[in-house]
Order: C-alpha cells, then sequence, then structure tokens
C-alpha cells in the first residue's frame, strides 16, 4: 500500500483502521484516494457501483467497500476480474470456466 497523500510505501495492502494515518505525513489512509476503487473518471469518482457518495475523498470515511489499492481482490460486484481468488475464483473451481466447458465461440 501506498500513501496517496505523500507516496510513502506502507508494506503490503493489509486492514485499514478508520483512524489510521500515514505515519511520514499524517494523511488518512482509509479514505477513498487510498482506496481500488477510486477513479477520478468514473461516476462519484468510485468503480464500486452500490458505494455510498463520499464528498471528502481525503478523508477517512465509513463505505464498506474500501479496499487498499493494491489488492488484487475486493468486496462486492467489482472483483469479476480476480484471477481464480474470491467469489469468481471460487465459482469457476466448482463448476468449470465457459472455457472448459465448450462455452466460448
Amino acid at each position: 500500500m501506498t500513501c496517496a497523500g505523500c507516496g510513502t510505501a506502507l508494506g503490503p495492502p493489509r486492514r485499514v483502521g478508520r483512524h489510521e494515518a500515514c505515519p511520514r505525513c499524517g494523511a488518512d489512509l482509509r479514505s477513498c484516494r487510498n482506496c481500488r476503487f477510486s477513479e477520478p473518471g468514473a461516476y462519484n469518482e468510485c468503480r464500486e457501483p452500490q458505494a455510498e457518495r463520499v464528498l471528502d475523498k481525503e478523508r477517512s470515511n465509513f463505505c464498506d467497500y474500501f479496499v487498499p489499492a493494491g489488492t488484487s481482490t475486493g468486496t462486492g460486484a467489482s472483483g469479476s476480474g480476480d484471477g481464480g481468488g474470491g467469489a469468481r475464483g471460487a465459482l469457476e473451481r466448482l463448476f468449470g470456466s465457459r472455457s472448459t466447458r465448450g462455452l466460448d465461440a
């Protein structure tokens, strides 16, 4: 995980508490700017369609869909390209992928 405020590398992505701050610059870590779903050009600047609107993207918030940037899998519907992990990966392991069943044309 990297701080969106100052660019300090904070180690591998991990669970981030609501009151955690960057040790270097003091920026809130559980903010939209540090979330993997944050995208300035997207609706509400978030790629997670079920997330509630957050006005201050720099401040800590209570978003249920927060996933530290750099994490390969997340919660919600946006984890579809998970490369075999998460819910989609579990379903593909259980039922097989479309290509192994001959459904891709």
